[in-house]
């Protein structure tokens, strides 16, 4: 009773209010444009610097994606090269240090670090003095990412799907590369560590852009896995089984690599359970004596340090087992990990070259999860999904003296590594599409203005996410619209599960998005409630998938699968999907 005369008097006193006061009258109510239901607000609110749902990106050239202008930094930020070059004499150094299956949460500078029981000493100093990027993307696995970084494409568009295991055919095999368009810059090309792009000859580190390389072309497991009697007992302890993966085609060796043989790559010692243990030693040997061979040089240099750590299986050395307070193979690998970078930075210093080098650390993708010990994330998912877990990876920005110590938000892709790398050489906007067939689509958006300036923001309003052959989701400041995903636990709910092992759902019901901010986790829907947010999400997405009908996805190596996105069908229906983009897109046009 007392419920159901709360509920009349809430419905009849506005209007007994109304009737009392003639000043209520039509247009008195029409004031209330902004506020609740209560009255108008006299907050005026905060316009949000690096916030761009309300602008519109522009394309440099018709096969480049779009990006936000900012002529002020932009201006500061080619200043400041064009001093650092007076200084030097020389273009500036590049160092990327790429980790492997390490999560966003794993470093001290994300909250990880002591924390989580391996302490990161050297990357946390770095990240202090640097830009420090929260909204750092990968793909969802690591070849993709490496290909990513490497073109300037996205999955769809180098067609590196997924990670080539034991041999598999597919690579960079055709593809114009980073490394190659910095060589034609008069770079030196160092590469050290994981390839895992591809072992067929078009692929190999000497035929895209490489002066050097030493590592191995696969991935830590590969290896090792067959070889354990703990992991594969039905491979180990068989010997006919045995000897068909020693007998299987895929290189297992350490290799090296140099233009003097484009048919291979030299092998060197044979990685098994005991060498795997010292392949992060002697990498970090191999980049520091690089380091030193270019001291003094009038050339600058590329050097791309891939790691082993920590993809598992992790087998530490003697050095290193049981180093972190955690006492895990995973967690000691991290601790040796920090040692690794510690030693780069060292040398460059050393040798006077730290002033002049951009300096990018980051992982290949999320924790895999399915394999423990392994990496940790605050967010949902891991690797194998495009959840923010998958795809958020820990990064940081350092440049001594260039780049100024803050944080960010801004959303920033592997993918911009190349416009950003070929703007730092002069090669910037629609100049970059012209090193490219007019055919090829680059994704990435040229980012040196929102690193180098001093409150420099992004330049990318919106970043598309792919797993597998799908175009899954969008992101525009803190709003995810989300139409295609993977649920991890859906096909088992023992053994090990996680990105790679669960299923997808390829269409939602229309309307599932999510904010970053107040719900990192994607596990609450405010889809139906935030239209005004998710229509120009739409929109955005419907940009992009005009991109792929007029620009279609590559193949070169993906899973199986009965459902082919749209941008993917017979042409006639993709010709049907293609107009309906271009005539009226799809959300509200910007």
């Amino acid at each position: 009773m007392q419920l159901a005369l709360a509920l009349a008097l809430s419905v009849a006193l506005p209007f007994a209010a109304s009737a009392q006061d003639p000043e209520l009258d039509s247009s008195a109510k029409s004031g209330n444009i902004r506020g609740s239901t209560t009255g108008p607000t006299s907050a005026p609110g905060y316009d949000i610097p690096g916030h761009f749902m309300h602008l519109k990106g522009v394309k440099p050239a018709p096969n480049m994606y779009p990006v936000i202008a900012h002529p002020e930094q932009e201006k500061q930020a080619r200043e400041k090269l064009a001093e650092l070059e007076k200084k030097t004499g020389k273009k500036p150094n590049v160092l990327i240090f790429l980790l492997d299956d390490v999560g966003w949460m794993d470093p001290g500078f994300n909250g990880g670090g002591v924390a989580v029981g391996n302490a990161t000493p050297n990357m946390d100093e770095l990240a202090s003095e640097g830009l420090l990027l929260t909204s750092a993307y990968s793909t969802p696995s690591c070849s993709p990412s490496r290909a990513t970084i490497h073109t300037g494409q996205n999955p769809l568009h180098h067609g590196i799907l997924r990670p080539p295991m034991y041999g598999e055919a597919g690579g960079l095999d055709g593809a114009i590369t980073l490394p190659q368009l910095l060589k034609e810059q008069g770079y030196v090309t160092q590469g050290v560590g994981k390839w895992h792009m591809g072992e067929n000859k078009g692929s190999l580190p000497q035929n895209v852009g490489y002066d050097d390389y030493l590592g191995f072309l696969g991935v830590s497991d590969m290896y090792t896995e067959w070889r354990d009697v703990y992991f594969n007992p039905e491979v180990a302890l068989e010997p006919a089984r045995f000897k068909m993966m020693q007998e299987d085609a895929f290189n297992h060796y350490e290799v090296h690599c140099t233009p003097d043989d484009t048919e291979k790559c030299e092998n060197g010692q044979l990685i098994d359970l005991d060498y795997i243990k010292d392949l992060d030693t002697h990498w970090t040997e191999v980049s520091v004596k690089f380091l030193e061979k270019m001291k003094g040089s009038d050339k600058p240099f590329f050097l791309y340090h891939a790691t082993r750590g920590c993809h598992f299986d992790n087998y530490p050395n003697d050095e290193y087992a049981g180093k972190s307070a955690a006492h895990t193979v995973y967690s000691d690998c991290m601790v040796q990990m920090d040692d690794t970078l510690g030693a780069l930075v060292k040398k460059l210093d050393e040798i006077g070259e730290l002033e002049n080098t951009l300096i990018l650390l980051t992982s290949d993708n999320g924790p895999e999860c399915e394999i423990p010990p392994h990496g940790r994330t605050p967010f949902r998912g891991c690797k194998g999904t495009s959840w923010e877990g998958g795809v958020r990876v820990p990064t940081f920005a350092y440049w001594k003296g260039m780049i100024s110590p803050r944080r960010s938000d801004g959303l920033f892709d592997f993918a911009d590594i190349l416009p950003t790398l070929m703007s730092m050489n002069g090669v910037a906007g629609g100049d970059l599409a012209t090193k490219f067939s007019d055919k090829t689509y680059i994704d990435g958006v040229d980012q040196l203005s929102f690193l180098v300036a001093d409150d420099g923001l992004s330049r990318r309003r919106s970043r598309p996410y792919t797993i597998n052959q799908y175009f899954s989701a969008i992101r525009v400041d803190e709003f995810k619209y989300v139409w295609t995903g993977e649920i991890e636990n859906g096909v088992v709910q023992k053994g090990n599960w996680g990105g790679f092992s669960g299923t997808m759902f390829t269409d939602s019901g229309g309307s599932i998005m999510f904010n970053l901010y107040t719900n990192p986790q994607e596990d609450v829907n405010i889809g139906v409630r935030h239209l005004p947010m998710e229509v120009p999400l739409i929109a955005a997405s419907g940009e992009y998938m005009s991109v792929l009908m007029k620009y279609p996805p590559q193949f070169k190596i993906g899973f199986a699968g009965n459902n082919p996105p749209a941008y993917d069908l017979a042409p006639q229906a993709r010709e049907a999907m293609e107009k309906i983009l271009d005539e009226r897109g799809l959300g509200r046009n910007q």
